[in-house]
């Protein structure tokens, strides 16, 4: 069965902390996963065995269900569910060409509705808006509004997450504008109990 026909972004969007071998990354993310997340976006910007770590990070979220994604690399995309597109990362019709049919296809669009509407058409299966709020990775990123999710849930009908600076205190002002999913690195990954921080925004979308 095709997997966007069982699976949806929503909720919790976690996304990975740079490492550079799997040992370091498992144990965390076996904690989130334990805490209810079900969607993993892979990002790691160090210069690691990334095939390697896939390899093991696959296996586990196989087991539990849980969507992988890969950010920017259409190529290691192939061994996942999907891949993140920035605006340096290719188009979303080569990616299609590339993945196929079944595999996920989400787009960075940053403060811009044309670009998540443009982006909708060329048949993303969800789109991010970011930085919702102040980011501690990516401090001079751009500003999406919440009124901006607002007007995107009302013309979008592909999942939308709301990226950057997102906390368990902030997460839930995006989530009434419309985010279908949020995303978070140290906010889920730096909390001193991993599972503990995933279960309470896991929560949120109950």
């Amino acid at each position: 069965m095709n997997p966007k026909l069982t699976r949806t972004i929503s909720g919790l969007y976690a996304i990975t902390p740079d490492a550079l071998n799997p040992d370091a990354l498992l144990p965390p993310l076996e904690s989130c996963i334990a805490g209810g997340v079900h969607v993993v976006q892979y990002r790691n910007k160090m210069s690691a065995p990334h095939a390697e770590i896939l390899g093991v990070l696959i296996p586990l979220c196989r087991r539990y269900g849980v969507t992988l994604i890969v950010n920017d690399d259409i190529a290691l995309a192939q061994l996942a569910d999907g891949v993140h597109l920035g605006k340096d990362d290719g188009d979303i019709a080569t990616a299609r060409r590339q993945l196929g049919p079944d595999k996920i296809i989400g787009v960075s669009c940053y403060n811009s509705l044309p670009a998540a509407l443009q982006a909708q058409q060329a048949g993303a299966d969800y789109v991010a808006f970011g930085s919702v709020f102040t980011s501690s990775t990516k401090p001079q990123a751009p500003r999406a509004s919440l009124e901006l999710l607002r007007e995107a849930k009302a013309q979008l009908h592909i999942p939308i997450v709301a990226i950057g600076g997102v906390t368990l205190q902030n997460a839930p002002l995006a989530i009434a504008a419309g985010a279908d999913a949020v995303a978070a690195i140290s906010s889920v990954f730096g909390a001193p109990d991993v599972k503990q921080a995933a279960q309470d925004f896991s929560n949120l979308f109950k």
